[in-house]
């Protein structure tokens, strides 16, 4: 079993270009990498899913973080650089964070907060997407809006393309600005 492996949680609400910036991210990085999208995972609940921002999705969402931490450290055990993309705010670090450090794995923490409306824009424009609700994504951009500690985790990605986006991701890497 290889250490050389990592985790990257690409972070933030719905509409700040998480997947995107991924897909570039993994595109970039030298193999072998592995891309978990979160959403599959909450996805994958085929009976009784409870949309993961209502309150009563509690338990069910602390069971898909626990999974998806398991499957990012995982592969990361195994020397992959994994990225994970998804809604995965502070409140849902502590099973990640666990399951990193059981595996002597190195954690990063990004997260990318565009504005309100930015957020809006591009969250309720995407298409075949099954968040475009504005009420939601409002939410959920209003609870990334002050990351206490983590705040120095986070990117203004209102005014980057995602070429951008990536180079500032990249460059918080390199810097150890991300590192948990």
């Amino acid at each position: 079993m290889s250490t050389d492996g990592s985790i990257l949680v690409l972070s933030g609400p719905p509409g700040a270009g998480k997947t995107t910036v991924a897909r570039l991210l993994a595109s970039l990085r030298p193999a072998p990498v592995v891309h978990l999208h979160a959403d599959d995972f909450w996805a994958n609940i085929v009976h009784g899913a409870v949309s993961p921002y209502r309150p009563e999705a509690d338990a069910q969402n602390a069971t898909v973080v626990r999974v998806l931490a398991g499957a990012a450290a995982g592969y990361a055990a195994d020397g992959y650089q994994v990225l994970v993309d998804g809604v995965i705010g502070p409140w849902f670090l502590p099973p990640i964070r666990q399951a990193a450090e059981a595996a002597g794995l190195d954690l990063h923490y990004a997260v990318l907060r565009p504005d309100e409306q930015t957020a809006l824009d591009r969250g309720t424009a995407r298409p075949d997407h099954p968040l475009t609700d504005p009420g939601p994504i409002r939410h959920m951009h209003r609870q990334f809006a002050d990351l206490g500690e983590l705040e120095s985790h986070v990117l203004d990605s209102s005014l980057l393309d995602s070429t951008a986006t990536v180079d500032a991701v990249l460059l918080g890497l390199a810097d150890g600005r991300f590192r948990l």
